[in-house]
């Protein structure tokens, strides 16, 4: 076998899913620079996402925690429904606690902010590609330190207390939206989610939206 054929099969197929031109232009050429990751397809957009995904099967998909069409736990399940050999790695300016809750339940296999360095990065990527997952410790470290205080749920007890429409507002917390996104989405004022989430957080005696997000997803998988 040939130099050139050994590499190539080392070579990681990947689609950039980034709403930002300049930092996808620039992303493309710290990954392309050592010629073991080719860059098969680009998006800025969930939409734009999930089609490139479906026509261009990559093996691994690097994108924003958040785009103008969608976020979280929506975007892993939609990009994996069209291309589900796919492994996806959020990358992110921002160590949203909610964010990497809804990135890990959603099946992301690696979660990194942008101040990664690139050698970092490019390194991640063949870990995914390899099976593995990457998380940044400097935002899972302390959120799996809070975690371990938490006191697990009794499944779907814990979800009975709520109403359907409590329970709709939990799911889309869960997913990683906003207050403003939920209203958006449920025909809703944004006041009145706020209303419904400071009820959720009493009934099910909780504090903050990522441990809502742990709740939602052991309750849901006890009641399977």
């Amino acid at each position: 076998m040939s130099v050139e054929k050994v590499q190539s099969v080392n070579v990681v197929r990947l689609l950039l899913v980034e709403d930002h031109e300049v930092v996808r232009a620039g992303l493309r050429l710290i990954l392309e620079r050592k010629g073991d990751i080719e860059v098969v397809g680009e998006a800025g957009t969930l939409a734009g996402a999930v089609a490139e995904a479906g026509r261009l099967k990559p093996e691994v998909i690097v994108m924003d925690i958040r785009l103008p069409d969608g976020s979280g736990v929506e975007m892993c399940h939609r990009v994996q429904a069209v291309s589900p050999d796919s492994r996806l790695i959020f990358l992110t300016s921002f160590p949203d606690e909610q964010a990497v809750v809804a990135a890990v339940v959603g099946g992301a296999c690696g979660y990194l902010l942008k101040e990664v360095r690139p050698e970092a990065l490019v390194r991640a990527i063949h870990e995914v590609a390899q099976g593995r997952s990457v998380l940044d410790p400097a935002v899972t470290q302390p959120l799996l330190n809070k975690f371990r205080g938490l006191t697990p749920p009794s499944h779907k007890q814990d979800l009975d207390v709520l109403t359907h429409q409590q329970e709709k507002v939990l799911a889309l917390v869960a997913d990683g939206k906003i207050n403003k996104e939920i209203a958006e989405e449920l025909g809703l004022s944004e006041k009145t989610v706020k209303n419904y989430v400071r009820n959720i957080f009493q009934r099910l005696q909780i504090t903050r939206r990522s441990q809502a997000a742990v709740y939602y997803v052991k309750s849901r998988r006890g009641s399977n």
